[in-house]
């Protein structure tokens, strides 16, 4: 338990000490999903990269909306950094990985720390986030499988709430692909499929991050639709995409990786 937030840690078998953390946000349109899920793929990374990964159980919309979940997220964050002793991990080396709404966690978190200073993040990995919701672009149209539009008005009316925000008024931690300034943001690591409805969105966060100098990847997989690596796990594409959030993290949990290039 971290500050009344529940928190499941994994521990390598072996590795540096201190180690570098995870910290690792999971998906679900913000209404739905756990960490619990994701056990062998915490554990595979935790003993591939001498890592301790530390994994939030947010709490979800539309009976927590923002800034509960996000503030979950931060506070996950703070207590990891916090514990680094007990922890036996480096509070300057925190990664922080999330997966559709857990990427749109991860990217607000990202902004969060930014703006409030108590922790710095070295990295910021997004797999497919859920970052817009304003929904105007032509993916965001798509007759998509999965998570389909219908689905993505849903979990942001959660989020959100009703009427919370009028339609210039959502902040950017809820919606980072409104953020003007992505200065001083950690690199990053984005991938989407090209039949996703979050591609767009996904392109231009990663392009707009570029341009304001942060050190971005930008993966595009095509044919591929939301959540696809998951789901159709032993395609070729799905494997691929694998392989490339493998090799970011691992870059990124290199001892070189610490804001040298940044």
């Amino acid at each position: 338990m971290a500050d009344d937030v529940l928190v499941r840690v994994y521990r390598p078998a072996a590795g540096p000490s201190p180690a570098p953390a995870v910290l690792w946000v999971h998906g679900g349109g913000y209404i739905f999903g756990t960490g619990l899920t994701e056990d062998a793929r915490l554990n595979g990374w935790a003993d591939a990269f001498g890592c301790v990964i530390v994994s939030v159980e947010y709490r979800l919309a539309p009976e927590f909306p923002y800034p509960a979940p996000l503030e979950d997220c931060y506070t996950a964050l703070a207590w990891t950094a916090g514990h680094a002793d007990d922890l036996g991990v480096d509070p300057g080396h925190i990664v922080v990985v999330g997966q559709s709404a857990g990427g749109g966690l991860a990217a607000g978190l990202a902004l969060l720390a930014r703006d409030r200073g108590d922790v710095e993040l070295a990295y910021q990995l997004l797999i497919y986030p859920m970052i817009d919701d304003r929904m105007k672009t032509p993916s965001s149209r798509l007759n998509a499988v999965v998570w389909s539009p219908g689905a993505n008005v849903l979990g942001w009316r959660a989020y959100l709430g009703e009427d919370r925000f009028g339609p210039d008024d959502v902040p950017i931690y809820a919606a980072p692909s409104r953020a003007t300034d992505l200065r001083g943001l950690p690199p990053a690591f984005i991938c989407v499929g090209t039949l996703d409805v979050f591609r767009d969105e996904d392109i231009r966060y990663a392009l707009d991050l570029l341009a304001a100098g942060v050190p971005t990847e930008l993966h595009v997989y095509p044919g591929a639709p939301h959540g696809f690596e998951m789901v159709t796990p032993d395609t070729a594409v799905a494997r691929r995409c694998r392989r490339d959030i493998d090799d970011a993290l691992g870059r990124a949990l290199s001892p070189r990786s610490l804001r040298t290039s940044g």
